[in-house]
C-alpha cells in the first residue's frame, strides 16, 4: 500500500520526456546508436513516452541527400536495430527518419516499442518557403490514411489517422504531428485531441533564428491549452549543418497552457526535459469543458486507428518529477504575483462600483473587526468611493467589540478606520448580546461560563444585524467580508450572520491569496504611507473569530486547519474534482519539506513550515467532512459577488452547484486508502 501511494503512475500520472542529442550527418547507424543510449536512459527514469528530433536518424540537414538511396538503405537498417533495441526499453521512443513508401520520400516518426514498430507517422505539411525546401525531396502526408508501410518482413501501420493506446495506462493516448504541422493554421494535433490524444508528440528540427524560441513556446503553449492536452516538443540541436541555418535544441513539456519542464537551449551533449504529466487533469478540464466535446462532435467523421501498447510502469515508490505549488492560488513568481494580486483587486473594485452604481445608493456599511477579510473588504470600499468620486465618508465603518474581542485587533480597526479617512463608529455589541442571551434563557446571562456555539453566534449574529439595520438607516448596502476559503469550510455563521450581506467582495477570494494581496497592498496606492505598515502589523496577525473570551485567543486555523493546506485541498477539488487520495499525494509532495522549492514574495520565515501524511491527512478528512457534508446550505444562500480566480468559485449560480443535504462517504472511502503514516 505505502509504495503503491508513493507512486506518481497510481495517482494518474504518465511520465514523458523530450529529448535532444548530438547527430552525425548521414550516419544512420552511429546515430542509431546514440539513440538506444538515450532511450535506454529514459526506460531507466520509467519514462512512458519519449520524443526525439525530426529525422535525428539520419539528420535533418542533409539537402539532397535525403533522396540517396544508400542513405535511406542506412536508415533502413538502423531501423531494424533499433527496433531489436527497444526489447530493453520500457518506453515508446518516437524517433524522426526519412522513410520511402509507395513511390515517395516520406518524412516520418517512427515510434518503437518493445522489439516492434507500431507505426509510422508521416509529416502532414511540408516548409517550402524561405530557408526551407522540404517539398523538393519529400511528398506531404497529410491525405495519408489507413496505409500500411513494409519494412523488410514488417508490415508497419503508417498514417496520419494513428493513435497510440496505453492499455495499463488509463488516459494514455499518443499523438503525433510533425516540426511544421504545429505552424499551419489547423495542426493535425487539433483533430488528435478531439479524436482522444493526450499527449502530443512533436519531433521538430526547426532552425533557430533571433526571436523564434519565443514564437515556437508562444505555439506549443497556446496549443496544449487549446487542445486541453499536454505537448512535447523536441527540436534538433548539435550536429546539424550550420551552412546556412543554425539550432537550438529547444525541448520543452507544456500542460494545458503550463510549462512543466525544459532544458537549456543550444547544448553541446543530449539533453532532455522530463515530467510526469496529469493524465486526471487533462481528463477533467475535458470532461468539464463542454464546448470541446461539441467541437469535437462537430469535426467531419474520420475514422482513427488505434494502436495498444503497455508501459508496464513501475510498482515501487518512485519521485514524482513535477513541480507541486504549495499555494495553488497564490503564484511564486514576484512578477506573476503581482499581476494577480492588480488583477484580484481592481475586479473586487469594479464589480463593488457597478453594484453601487445599479442600487443607487450613496453609502456602503461595513463591519471592520481588524482581522484579514474586513481589512480587504474595507479597503476595496475606499477605492471604490475614490473611484465613483463620493467621499471616503460614504463608507460607513464600524467596528462592533464583543464579549472576547482582543485589545491588538480593536486597535488595528480604529487605526484603519482613522488612516482610510472612512465614517468610522464603534459599537458595543455586549449589552444587546446579553439581553439576547438573557431573554433566550442561556446560562451565561446567569452567571455562568457557558462558551457554547450559540454563545458564538449571537455576538456575530448581532454584529450582522445591526449592520443590516443601519443600511436601511443610512440607506447603504451592506459590504460582507467572508471570504473564499471560509465558504468553503463553513467557517461562518448562517443567516443574519457573518454568511450574509447585500454584496461580497471576498466570496471568490481564497485565504491564502488575501494576505498576499494585503501585502500588496501596503506598498500600493496613496494610502500606503497612512496604513501600509498597519496593513503588514495586521497581516502577521493571529487568524481568531474573537467570540470566546479566555487567556488564550481562539485560534481558527487549530480548529478548521491550516489555511495553507485547506487552500490547497479547496483549490485541487474545486478546480478539477480530484480523488482525496491523490490530493494527498501532491500536498505531500508540495509540503513535506519547506526547504524545497519557491515561496512566494514577502512570505514570512516563520510560516515556512512542513507538513508530514499524518498532518496532511487529518486535515483533509477535516475538509471533506466540513465541504461535502456541512457547508452548503450556507453556500446555497450566498449573497452576490464576483468570481476571482480560475481555481473556481462557490456561488451557487456560477461554478459550484451542489445538494445541501449530500454526504461525504465516497470521499472518506478514497481517504482510506492513504497510509496513516
Amino acid at each position: 500500500m505505502t509504495a503503491d501511494f508513493h507512486n506518481p503512475y497510481r495517482h494518474g500520472f504518465a511520465r514523458i520526456a523530450a529529448c535532444t542529442l548530438p547527430v552525425r550527418l548521414a550516419d544512420p547507424a552511429a546515430n542509431a546508436a546514440a539513440l538506444s543510449v538515450e532511450a535506454a536512459a529514459c526506460s531507466a527514469e520509467h519514462v512512458a513516452i519519449a520524443v526525439f528530433p525530426e529525422l535525428c536518424l539520419s539528420g535533418y540537414a542533409l539537402d539532397d541527400l535525403r533522396q540517396q538511396d544508400a542513405l535511406l538503405d542506412a536508415v533502413e537498417r538502423a531501423l531494424h536495430t533499433l527496433a531489436e533495441a527497444s526489447r530493453a526499453w520500457s518506453c515508446v521512443a518516437v524517433i524522426g527518419a526519412p522513410l520511402r513508401h509507395a513511390d515517395r520520400l516520406f518524412n516520418c516518426a517512427v515510434l518503437l516499442h518493445r522489439g516492434r514498430i507500431l507505426g509510422i507517422v508521416p509529416k502532414s505539411y511540408l516548409p517550402n518557403y524561405r530557408e526551407f525546401y522540404e517539398a523538393r525531396q519529400f511528398a506531404p502526408g497529410v491525405t495519408r490514411r489507413n496505409e500500411t508501410l513494409t519494412l523488410g518482413d514488417m508490415s508497419i501501420p503508417f498514417g496520419t489517422d494513428l493513435l497510440f493506446t496505453a492499455e495499463d495506462v488509463p488516459g494514455l493516448t499518443l499523438g503525433v504531428e510533425i516540426c511544421e504541422d504545429l505552424w499551419v493554421p489547423t495542426p493535425p494535433s487539433t483533430a488528435l485531441a478531439m479524436a482522444g490524444a493526450s499527449i502530443i508528440a512533436n519531433p521538430s528540427a526547426s532552425n533557430i533564428t533571433i526571436g523564434k524560441a519565443e514564437d515556437r513556446t508562444l505555439l506549443i503553449r497556446s496549443q496544449s491549452l487549446r487542445a486541453l492536452c499536454a505537448y512535447a516538443y523536441a527540436a534538433a540541436g548539435p550536429g546539424e549543418s550550420t551552412t546556412d541555418v543554425a539550432w537550438d535544441g529547444q525541448v520543452s513539456l507544456h500542460e494545458v497552457g503550463t510549462l512543466l519542464a525544459e532544458s537549456p537551449r543550444f547544448p553541446r551533449a543530449a539533453a532532455r526535459a522530463v515530467a510526469d504529466i496529469d493524465l486526471d487533469l487533462i481528463r477533467q478540464e475535458r470532461s468539464r469543458m463542454g464546448s470541446f466535446a461539441a467541437c469535437a462532435d462537430a469535426q467531419p467523421p474520420l475514422v482513427w486507428r488505434r494502436i495498444p501498447f503497455r508501459v508496464a510502469p513501475p510498482a515501487a515508490a518512485i519521485p514524482l518529477r513535477r513541480t507541486v505549488p504549495r499555494f495553488p492560488f497564490v503564484p511564486a513568481d514576484p512578477g506573476r504575483l503581482a499581476q494577480d494580486c492588480y488583477e484580484g483587486w481592481t475586479i473586487q473594485v469594479s464589480a463593488l462600483i457597478q453594484r453601487l452604481s445599479a442600487s443607487g445608493v450613496r453609502r456602503m456599511v461595513i463591519g471592520v473587526s481588524g482581522g484579514l477579510d474586513s481589512t480587504l473588504a474595507l479597503l476595496v470600499c475606499a477605492r471604490a468611493a475614490d473611484e465613483l468620486g463620493w467621499p471616503r465618508t460614504a463608507v460607513a465603518a464600524y467596528t462592533m467589540p464583543g464579549f472576547a474581542t482582543g485589545a491588538t485587533s480593536l486597535a488595528f480597526a480604529r487605526r484603519l478606520m482613522s488612516g482610510l479617512g472612512v465614517s468610522a463608529h464603534e459599537l458595543d455589541i455586549r449589552p444587546t448580546a446579553r439581553q439576547m442571551l438573557e431573554t433566550i434563557g442561556h446560562p451565561f446571562a446567569k452567571g455562568e461560563a457557558v462558551h457554547d456555539v450559540t454563545f458564538e453566534n449571537v455576538q456575530a449574529g448581532l454584529r450582522t444585524d445591526f449592520l443590516f439595520r443601519l443600511a436601511n438607516q443610512l440607506n447603504g448596502l451592506v459590504i460582507g467580508t467572508g471570504d473564499l476559503s471560509e465558504l468553503a469550510l463553513g467557517w461562518c455563521t448562517y443567516g443574519v450572520g457573518d454568511q450574509m450581506a447585500h454584496y461580497n467582495v471576498n466570496a471568490g477570494m481564497p485565504k491564502t491569496l488575501i494576505q498576499h494581496l494585503i501585502r500588496w497592498l501596503a506598498r500600493e496606492g496613496d494610502w500606503a504611507e497612512a496604513v501600509g505598515p498597519l496593513l503588514d502589523e495586521i497581516v502577521s496577525a493571529e487568524i481568531s473569530p474573537e467570540l470566546v473570551p479566555g487567556d488564550h485567543p481562539q485560534s481558527t486555523e487549530a480548529k478548521i486547519g491550516p489555511y495553507a493546506l485547506q487552500d490547497f485541498n479547496l483549490f485541487h477539488t474545486l478546480r478539477y474534482g480530484f480523488r482525496p487520495a491523490k490530493i494527498a499525494y501532491l500536498a505531500l509532495h508540495a509540503w513535506s519539506d519547506a526547504a524545497r522549492g519557491a515561496w512566494p514574495a514577502n512570505f514570512p520565515e516563520d510560516r515556512r513550515v512542513a507538513y508530514d501524511l499524518p498532518a496532511i491527512r487529518h486535515w483533509l478528512e477535516v475538509f471533506l467532512r466540513r465541504f461535502f457534508a456541512f457547508s452548503q446550505f450556507k453556500r446555497s444562500a450566498m449573497p452576490n459577488g464576483p468570481k476571482l480566480t480560475p481555481g473556481g468559485g462557490l456561488s451557487p449560480r456560477g461554478d459550484w452547484r451542489a445538494p445541501s443535504d449530500s454526504t461525504a462517504v465516497a470521499w472518506l472511502e478514497d481517504l482510506e486508502t492513504v497510509p496513516k503514516s
